[in-house]
């Protein structure tokens, strides 16, 4: 394979796939770029085959039929199912972790005692998989308390627990499989943390990396962060609650140990490694692990990058060495998610959306929730259904370009909070 009139699949169906695909279209190495799934409103720009996410050998299926060079996996449920390790052992290259790797995101508590071993910063804790053994724990406990489903619940397998009644019965139906199914058959007990969070992306392979953009997401989805947790109601970046230096502090006490840990356990650590960081007045705590782009923060990183992100792609995916070094536009971004009002729990769905033809300058609509009617006309299936992008010299740009776009975007149950980033502009 040469590195020039490449085609690429992308696959998901979200915002943070519909991001990839129109960065990697920019790519003068790259002939074609196609979606799988893909949802309705990536149809115009993009090739779609309708085809699960989960299912490995329909993937393998396409990859080899459309004679595809590269599939950059965007989900993490492909990955925690092995769709790279499939993929690889016939041979076609794909950008993301392989099963094991992995793990860091499909189990919550493998990922917590891998912190406890190599000494990275994190919430006391506790795993459990027996309810009485929970139990026992929580009245050993301080309030707030968080409970987490182990395994992947789309964003939504964690509850802050205030009193211990909470707790309790929060445990009890992970544990009883009622509320999480088989992701809450084991469960994380741990410490409430207070302070900012905030988000850094690192493109790896093995124990080279590319640091990205710190960004900070918004998963309230009221204004104030208020209300439910959702998968994120908007993000901007970059963020000036991370300075250069803390940065470097994070790659010597986080990234490297992470990355130096994984391959002492026989783990090279391919693709993309999100680490979801609580600032405290104790320092930086990891909060989590993930192993793909964040949704939305992909929408506000990725088109901040002044380089190609191809070759990075293809490097990870071959376990080549990373650059030293990549080049980032001196600019801002801010993406404010319409949603469907109801989410994060029920919504309307098939509501006729009306988008601009014409979208002005530094703005993009990025897709999520979308899909075309039996008309072929565009309508809601979901509860993030779009993403207003907007980028500036500066972050108050931003915030303007996407909240224009915003209000030039219709459907009846549109819904955005207006407060995205509303943290940074209070910063002195």
């Amino acid at each position: 394979m040469t590195d020039d009139n490449l085609r690429i699949l992308v696959l998901g169906s979200g915002g943070r796939e519909h991001t990839l695909a129109k960065i990697c279209s920019q790519s003068p190495l790259v002939e074609k770029v196609a979606v799988a799934p893909g949802n309705g409103g990536m149809v115009a720009e993009f090739e779609t085959f309708p085809i699960g996410v989960e299912d490995n050998e329909a993937i393998i299926g396409l990859a080899k039929e459309e004679g595809f060079d590269l599939v950059v996996v965007g989900p993490e449920v492909p990955l925690c199912n092995g769709a790279v390790d499939a993929l690889n052992a016939v041979g076609i290259l794909a950008y993301g972790p392989n099963e094991s790797a992995a793990r860091l995101e499909g189990s919550k508590a493998f990922s917590k005692d891998f912190f406890a071993r190599h000494a990275i910063p994190t919430a006391k804790y506790g795993n459990f998989s027996d309810v009485e053994k929970a139990l026992e724990y929580l009245g050993t406990c301080s309030f707030p308390i968080v409970v987490k489903a182990s395994g992947l619940a789309a964003g939504k397998g964690v509850l802050i627990c205030q009193t211990l009644e909470e707790a309790e019965a929060a445990a009890r139906d992970m544990l009883a499989g009622s509320s999480f199914g088989e992701s809450g058959r084991e469960v994380v007990i741990e410490e409430f943390l207070d302070g900012e969070e905030a988000s850094l992306h690192l493109i790896c392979s093995g124990e080279s990396y590319l640091a990205l953009p710190m960004s900070q997401d918004h998963k309230k989805v009221g204004e104030g962060d208020q209300g439910l947790n959702t998968g994120g109601m908007g993000a901007y970046a970059p963020t000036r609650l991370v300075s250069p230096k803390m940065l470097r502090d994070y790659e010597e006490t986080i990234v490297r140990p992470t990355l130096s840990g994984l391959k002492a356990e026989g783990i090279e650590f391919r693709g993309t490694l999100y680490v979801g960081l609580m600032l405290t007045a104790d320092g930086p705590k990891v909060l989590e692990f993930n192993v793909r782009f964040g949704d939305p923060e992909t929408q506000v990183i990725l088109p901040l990058l002044a380089d190609d992100l191809v070759p990075l792609l293809l490097a990870s995916a071959r376990g080549d060495e990373l650059p030293e070094k990549v080049n980032f536009k001196d600019a801002s971004a801010m993406v404010v998610v319409l949603a469907s009002a109801g989410y994060p729990e029920s919504y309307p769905k098939g509501e006729p959306i009306s988008v601009p033809e014409v979208l002005p300058d530094g703005s993009q609509l990025i897709h999520a929730g979308t899909k075309l009617n039996e008309s072929g006309k565009l309508v809601t299936a979901g509860g993030r259904v779009l993403g207003a992008v907007g980028i500036g010299a500066t972050l108050r740009e931003a915030k303007e370009k996407a909240n224009e776009l915003c209000e030039s975007v219709h459907f009846d149950s549109k819904y955005f909070r207006r407060d995205i980033g509303r943290r940074e502009f209070s910063r002195p």
